[in-house]
């Protein structure tokens, strides 16, 4: 009786992808960086901003009314670092407001608008939805797997998206049939 072996797939494990059930739609459960900073509106801007300015506002504020007598230059290095503090939690403020908008947990029918040209765009041009990656699909999984809704928990342990991969949560589907309405559409006033 002769033995039989079958190859070994080579396909990755890419697992289910988690949808939250929101009062807006999900544009992307892991936005790229440059996707979440790039959509951005002017109010994360200034909630940003003046989350940055309170530490060192604060600081201020308790030497004029409670004076700390550090010393010559404490003080100075005491306001580098609540500035430092500052600018780092007025980003990951900033950051969170504009990622809770691809999540559809806030209010979010601009940036569904500018995804759908984005990714329409992308698809008239012939190129990958969601960019080129130089990694294998494995590790896109996995870092799709380590990044998703990872802006919930920004004030514990700041993680964000610097991969290229095309596990985001949505149907891509809607895009191609956009595109192809719009090349149709075209196709018609070309004709007309």
């Amino acid at each position: 009786m002769a033995e039989t072996t079958t190859k070994p797939s080579q396909s990755t494990y890419v697992g289910t992808s988690k949808v939250v059930q929101t009062q807006y739609p999900l544009i992307d459960n892991d936005p790229h960086f440059k996707r979440v900073v790039g959509y951005a509106r002017t109010s994360d801007y200034v909630a940003g901003a003046t989350a940055a300015a309170f530490a060192p506002a604060a600081l201020l504020a308790l030497e004029k009314f409670a004076p700390s007598h550090v010393g010559r230059g404490g003080f100075a290095k005491a306001m580098r670092l609540a500035g430092f503090v500052g600018l780092a939690g007025g980003f990951l403020y900033f950051y969170q407001r504009s990622s809770l908008r691809f999540y559809g947990a806030t209010e979010n029918e601009r940036e569904v608008r500018m995804d759908m040209r984005e990714m329409v765009d992308r698809v008239k041009a012939g190129q990958p939805l969601y960019g080129e990656s130089k990694l294998s699909p494995y590790l896109q999984g996995v870092a799709a797997r380590q990044s998703r809704y990872s802006a919930l928990l920004l004030s514990t342990v700041p993680w964000f998206n610097f991969v290229n991969h095309d596990q985001h949560g949505v149907d891509t589907a809607k895009y191609y049939q956009q595109a192809e309405r719009e090349l149709e559409a075209e196709r018609a006033a070309k004709g007309a």
